[in-house]
C-alpha cells in the first residue's frame, strides 16, 4: 500500500486557497469598479494610446 504524500495534498490545499482568495479579490475589484467610474477616478495617467 501506498504513503499518503501529505506534502503534495498541503500544496494542493495551499493552491486551491490561493485561487479561491485570488477570485475573491478579483469579484471585490469588480463590484468597487462602478463606484470608480461614477466618481470619474478611471482615467488613470499613462493610459492615452499614443500613435508615433
Amino acid at each position: 500500500m501506498a504513503k499518503p504524500n501529505y506534502a503534495f495534498a498541503k500544496r494542493q490545499r495551499d493552491l486551491a486557497k490561493k485561487q479561491k482568495k485570488e477570485e475573491k479579490r478579483k469579484l471585490k475589484a469588480k463590484a468597487k469598479q462602478p463606484e470608480a467610474q461614477e466618481e470619474g477616478l478611471t482615467e488613470l495617467p499613462g493610459d492615452e494610446t499614443t500613435e508615433a
